[in-house]
């Protein structure tokens, strides 16, 4: 994915994005071409993280285990430095139960994520509908 220019980044309207998100999420994008209807949110935690990323590079991507109550799954989020506190930017908690705990996490490494062909064109192609969809909502 390409770095924004920082000398040309604008504010970053979240509710905008997080709806930019929702609306381009796909089984292409997915992890595994998971879809449920209902759940839009499954298996787009670590291409909506990037695009996040993307958005606020100053934010960081987190890996985390979360416990949903009857096994653990690896999820993926933001987390921003605001001041002396740290952010959740979390678009996509919504794909699990109530009651879900994350029960580990740890801090990615921006500049060695080690993405596979696969999961960089996934994250690309987030990012060309989300940046599209922004566009039509700015028109």
């Amino acid at each position: 994915m390409p770095e924004p220019d920082a000398s040309s980044t604008s504010p970053v309207d979240l509710i905008t994005l997080r709806e930019a998100l929702e609306a381009s999420w796909s089984a292409k994008t997915s992890y595994g071409g998971v879809w449920e209807e209902g759940n839009p949110a499954l298996g787009q935690c670590y291409p909506t993280a990037r695009v996040v990323q993307h958005s606020l590079p100053t934010s960081e991507i987190v890996k985390g285990t979360v416990w949903t109550g009857v096994r653990h799954e690896i999820h993926f989020w933001c987390e921003l430095k605001v001041g002396n506190a740290t952010v959740a930017l979390d678009l996509t908690w919504q794909q699990f139960p109530p009651g879900s705990v994350v029960t580990a996490r740890e801090t990615l490494d921006r500049n060695d994520l080690g993405d596979s062909p696969a999961t960089v064109a996934r994250c690309d192609l987030l990012l060309t509908d989300v940046e599209a969809h922004l566009h039509r909502v700015v028109r």
